[in-house]
């Protein structure tokens, strides 16, 4: 076993003030007579379960990967603390099988990643997807009004493509950003997956628009991008922001600064069919958002590690998270 659950605790307990911040400023509106509204959340975070609610079924997705698994699990645990009959498909194959499940009503909603709406579902070059989380979502609620599906708030993190090498060579190169890579890239080796050559949130990007040349670039299986780093075979790996191994302060991997906001922005929206969010009421939309607002890159990473190299079952690794953050009671 990787670890305990510490790291984890520490992680959340980090992120606890901002996650309640981020819940009062979603859950409360001043209405004509300066009062505040909030739901059944509760005030303090904890989620409470409103009777309203009762009797009203919720079918979640998710694709067919850990981190899927896991957000599902834990969008699946917060809407039934919030009192709905919920059940879950969290085995569901690509984007493509995903969203024609949403559509044909097989489930109420399932999370996305806005990159992978935007090119996939929309045929959007990847070098026109926007970098800022915000701006990627508005876009791409705005492609599925027509579709009758809602577009909730992104989360915190980012699952994305990201340039990572080991903590050794970044300390030996003194990099911290992409663009610290120029001077020096000409003598370093890249590995990517075989795609990587036609992306702008990979080889494209990084010559296109970092201006960096690269000694020497080779393709490489999905599993294999940490191998190859390990082995020495390369110096630089595209790696995926929020990869298991990247967990923790002592991670042997780091990954560099995107500080041009090149790369497409990768937060996770959850999509929901527009009947099952009239259906559902507010409490749909409000737990989610409020149960992914301390979803960071690092505590996804983390979530990721306890099943991918702790081999924690996803559903007690949602529910630790959700305890954790004080979101339902243990």
């Amino acid at each position: 076993m990787r670890a305990t659950n510490k790291p984890l605790r520490a992680l959340l307990a980090a992120f606890a003030v901002m996650a309640l911040a981020l819940f009062a400023v979603a859950c409360g509106d001043d209405d004509s007579d300066g009062a505040t509204e909030t739901t059944d959340a509760g005030a303090s975070g904890q989620i409470e379960s409103n009777p309203d609610n009762s009797g009203t079924s919720l079918t979640i997705g998710s694709k067919n990967f850990t981190e899927q698994i896991v957000l599902g699990e834990i969008f699946a645990q917060a809407l039934e603390a919030a009192g709905y009959d919920v059940k879950t498909d969290l085995n569901l194959g690509s984007e493509q099988i995903a969203l024609r499940s949403l559509k044909s009503g097989d489930v109420d909603g399932y999370p996305e990643y806005t990159s992978t709406a935007l090119t996939s579902f929309f045929d959007l070059p990847a070098e026109e997807v926007p970098s800022d989380a915000q701006e990627a979502a508005d876009q791409a609620s705005s492609e599925f009004e027509g579709d009758d599906v809602v577009v909730f708030e992104p989360t915190p993190f980012v699952s994305a493509n990201a340039v990572g090498l080991t903590r050794e060579t970044a300390e030996e190169l003194d990099v911290e950003t992409i663009s610290d890579l120029e001077g020096v890239s000409q003598d370093l080796t890249l590995f990517g997956s075989p795609e990587c050559r036609q992306r702008v949130d990979c080889l494209v990007g990084l010559e296109e628009n970092y201006g960096l040349e690269f000694a020497e670039f080779n393709p490489v299986d999905i599993g294999l991008r940490y191998e190859v780093l390990d082995k020495g075979q390369a110096d630089l790996s595209i790696l995926f922001t929020t990869d298991a191994q990247l967990a923790g302060e002592d991670s042997d991997y780091v990954i560099l600064e995107d500080d041009q906001e090149v790369f497409p922005a990768g937060n996770v929206i959850f999509l929901a069919s527009g009947q099952s969010v009239e259906e559902a009421g507010p409490d749909y939309q409000d737990t989610i958002e409020l149960v992914q607002s301390g979803l960071t890159e690092e505590v996804m990473q983390e979530l990721n590690a306890r099943v991918d190299l702790d081999k924690e079952d996803p559903a007690d690794v949602a529910d630790d998270y959700l305890v954790e953050t004080g979101y339902i009671q243990g």
